[in-house]
């Protein structure tokens, strides 16, 4: 279908003497309406249903908390490598230990605060708070609380011109809304998301909430990591998954050029159907990649109890360590004891038991203060996160 441009290219605003040329989209739902059938709807039915294999798999975990624990981390790296930082899941890990990290400080700061961004969001929520402006405003205040960000108006919509690619605006890739037309735009976002002016299904309302908010590129930094947040945080309100476990980082990160294309075509050419037919495969492939993920620990943590449970004597205090371990995969002797109630020297011996085996593997190369990580959880969980 042929729509042409979602909006009208606004002329006034100047940056630097230099007028500039910013996009001022229409309120969804677009118009006309988007055309669901033939493809495009078995690709969302495709990706409804692998929405329901991963809200049923969690079912299967030992302890919903701990994948929750790693999986939010690894989605915090994911996003935060597409904005450019340079921080591993083992850096983001070590760093929350207060250990020395191998990447920049400034990057793992800034992951850290990604995930104590979706925490509040999901907490906010759970207390019954509507997901609205209000929310992601303060969600944006903890994203940028610390780190690069905390001069970029934390918390706050912007009161000035930004745009994305090129050095200034008449060379950039693409001109957001001026400033002044920030605040009215967002409150049509947040219309559409309580279905004013119609109701949308959610996986369609999701899709076009996310790209809208890009287009919109409310804050000075930061629209990137609170778009994606946005997705699971319209998911959870929606209710459609009991634990917050999709996240399309690694899919944005794969297709990168792709996602930037076809959220322009959004605002050039009006093209929805190809966004949304994107992000549908997005989810259907993120949600697999989740479910297979989730019976691959499963079936890891099976397979070394039994190995541990074969060892003899220290098989108990090693099964202990071994189950605390599935909670935090990178931690110290000292944690370790506190959390199993186990002395020191008897968590010492089970490490070294585990060792052994090649469950664990110390991550330091010190004499004190050691460091060990649960070597095939954390590779499984890193993947799609390592820096180039």
């Amino acid at each position: 279908m042929k729509r042409g441009a979602s909006g009208q290219w606004a002329v006034g605003s100047r940056v630097g003497g230099e007028e500039v040329r910013a996009f001022l989209p229409r309120p969804l739902p677009p118009e006309p309406p988007l055309d669901l059938d033939g493809p495009l709807r078995d690709a969302l039915d495709g990706a409804l249903l692998a929405l329901g294999r991963l809200d049923g798999v969690s079912d299967l975990l030992p302890d919903r908390a701990l994948f929750l624990y790693a999986y939010v981390r690894k989605e915090a790296v994911l996003s935060s490598q597409i904005e450019g930082t340079q921080s591993s899941l083992s850096d983001l890990l070590l760093f929350e230990m207060e250990e020395a990290p191998g990447a920049p400080l400034d990057d793992v700061v800034e992951v850290s605060s990604y995930v104590a961004a979706l925490e509040h969001g999901l907490a906010r929520l759970h207390e019954g708070f509507p997901l609205s402006n209000r929310l992601l405003r303060e969600i944006h205040g903890v994203l940028l609380a610390k780190g690069r960000g905390a001069d970029k108006q934390p918390g706050e919509f912007r009161r000035s011109q930004n745009w994305i690619g090129g050095t200034r605006p008449g060379n950039a890739m693409y001109a957001p809304p001026p400033p002044e037309r920030v605040e009215e735009c967002m409150g049509a976002l947040e219309r559409f998301l309580h279905d004013d002016p119609i109701r949308m299904s959610v996986l369609t309302k999701t899709a076009l909430a996310h790209a809208h908010f890009e287009t919109i590129h409310p804050f000075l930094d930061g629209n990137g990591r609170l778009g994606r947040l946005l997705i699971t945080l319209l998911l959870q309100h929606e209710r459609v998954l009991r634990e917050p476990i999709l996240y399309l980082s690694l899919f944005f990160k794969k297709h990168r050029a792709h996602y930037y294309e076809l959220l322009q075509r959004t605002r050039t050419d009006g093209d929805w159907e190809a966004w949304i037919a994107f992000f549908a495969e997005g989810v259907r492939e993120t949600a697999d990649g989740a479910v297979a993920t989730a019976r691959r620990l499963v079936d890891l943590f099976e397979a070394d109890r039994e190995r541990v449970r074969e060892t003899g004597r220290a098989a108990a205090s090693a099964l202990q360590v071994h189950h605390a371990l599935q909670r935090r995969p990178v931690v110290t002797i000292r944690c370790l004891a506190e959390t199993t109630k186990l002395s020191v020297p008897t968590v010492t011996a089970a490490l070294g038991e585990l060792e052994k085996l090649g469950v664990v593997a110390e991550l330091t190369g010190r004499r004190r203060n050691r460091v060990f990580s649960y070597r095939q959880y954390l590779a499984i969980l890193a993947e799609g996160t390592e820096l180039a």
